[in-house]
Order: C-alpha cells, then sequence, then structure tokens
C-alpha cells in the first residue's frame, strides 16, 4: 500500500468515526426527543381529563344554580298566587254584600 493511499484510507476513516459518532449523538437527541413527546402526551391527556371534570363540575353549579333561582321564583309566584286568590275573595264578598 502506498503513502498516498494509507493516507487516504486514514481519512476515511476519521470520516467513518466522525459518522458514527454524529449517529450516535443524534441516535441520543432521537431518543430524548421521544420521551420528551411521551411526556407532553401524557401531560395532555391529564389536562384533557381535569378539563372534562372541571366542565362537569361547572355544569352541575350552573345545574344547582338554577334550581335555586327556580325555587325563589316558585316562592315569590306563589306568594303573588296567594295574593291574587285572596284579592279575587274579597271581590265576591263584596259582591254578595
Amino acid at each position: 500500500m502506498t503513502e498516498e493511499e494509507s493516507k487516504r484510507l486514514g481519512q476515511f476513516e476519521a470520516h467513518v468515526r466522525l459518522l458514527i459518532e454524529k449517529y450516535t449523538l443524534l441516535k441520543q437527541e432521537n431518543e430524548e426527543l421521544y420521551a420528551m413527546i411521551d411526556e407532553k402526551e401524557k401531560d395532555i391527556k391529564e389536562l384533557t381529563q381535569k378539563n372534562a371534570e372541571l366542565k362537569q363540575n361547572y355544569d352541575n353549579l350552573k345545574m344547582a344554580r338554577m334550581l335555586q333561582i327556580s325555587d325563589n321564583e316558585m316562592k315569590s309566584a306563589k306568594q303573588r298566587l296567594s295574593k291574587l286568590v285572596r284579592d279575587v275573595d274579597k271581590c265576591i264578598a263584596l259582591l254578595k254584600v
């Protein structure tokens, strides 16, 4: 083997080592990125679940509020109806006289 060939073979070996090193680094970076993706997907799943729970709680509170308003309105309506019945009774009593 000539000196030129050995020099080129040395350069080739150096390039192969450099490529192997870059491959190793890229492989490690790729694994880290996949781990980050898995973690983010887990976070998204947890947040989606928490969002669903909070929405359910909100819907329950909204329904309770509507029932509370309905109860108050019901009392008010009963009072107005009772007053109207008393007024009608007074009118009937006045008509009988």
